[in-house]
């Protein structure tokens, strides 16, 4: 199993460049971050490159934090704004070689602002697509992020068949989608087809996956049993030092090279 960190929350107290020479020195095979831009993309290509790490993707802008914005793409009105951030996310991640953008929703409702953000994601995929880039979608759990669009794993799947773009995918994020849904590891082989990045942290506190209600030993070899191998995100909030909060890492290689996957035919 292999593991990515999402420097969004991991060493978030130290410039992205020396986050990402963290994370390599910590174990990890990936890295991911939420919003670079302010870091330039010849810094992150620098420690990608002394690393040998892959920067696996970064989110579209929140618009205006001050006023409460987290996403603009399915805001009506707000189309200009949510495609100049899906233009410069593109960018950016094309200048890193990043293969996956998360394009942001936002707080909205109803069938204007399904239509909004359907439109907005046609317009990425069809962009991304020429430098080879996926985009997801992430649901988000209503307890972090109240009146946030996207909400579910099906009403994702709605939005991608609507849209009806092959390089248009679900960020599976387990803690969102155990606080909204449950029954994480058969959603994980029913939906697999349609999963671009699956993220992990503990429920409910967001914290390291080794406490909470969630037996990731228990997902990680769900996960591992179904041949998915691209990189788990890391995508919690450490309680103090990141590399004081990584003993889950070695413990759950060690248990899914030695755990047979059993399964029943009835």
């Amino acid at each position: 199993m292999k593991f990515s960190a999402n420097l969004g929350f991991l060493w978030n107290d130290k410039p992205l460049p020396d986050a990402i020479r963290a994370a390599k020195a910590a174990g990890f095979d990936a890295v991911e971050c939420h919003w670079p831009y302010d870091t330039p993309t010849s810094a992150v290509n620098a420690a990608l490159e002394e690393t040998g790490l892959t920067m696996l993707g970064l989110n579209t802008r929140r618009g205006n934090v001050d006023a409460g914005d987290n996403g603009l793409s399915a805001i009506p009105g707000s189309e200009a704004e949510a495609r100049a951030a899906i233009d410069e996310a593109i960018a950016y991640a094309t200048a890193i070689g990043a293969p996956n953008i998360h394009v942001m929703a936002g707080f909205a409702r109803g069938s204007a602002a399904h239509q909004t953000f359907v439109g907005n994601l046609k317009y990425a995929c069809e962009i991304a697509a020429r430098n080879g880039i996926t985009i997801l979608i992430e649901p988000l759990n209503s307890y972090d992020a109240p009146d946030y669009f996207l909400t579910t794993t099906d009403q994702a799947l709605a939005i991608i068949e609507a849209v009806g773009e092959a390089n248009l995918k679900l960020m599976f994020d387990c803690y969102h989608v155990q606080l909204m849904e449950g029954d994480l590891t058969h959603k994980i082989g029913r939906l697999l087809p349609s999963i671009g990045h699956i993220q992990f942290a503990s429920v409910p506190d967001r914290g390291a996956p080794d406490h909470g209600e969630i037996n990731y030993d228990h997902v990680f070899q769900a996960i591992s049993g179904l041949g998915y191998t691209a990189p788990l995100g890391a995508e919690y909030k450490p309680r103090g030092n990141t590399n004081d909060t990584l003993a889950w890492m070695n413990g759950n290689v060690k248990l899914l090279t030695t755990i047979p996957i059993v399964r029943s035919a009835c």
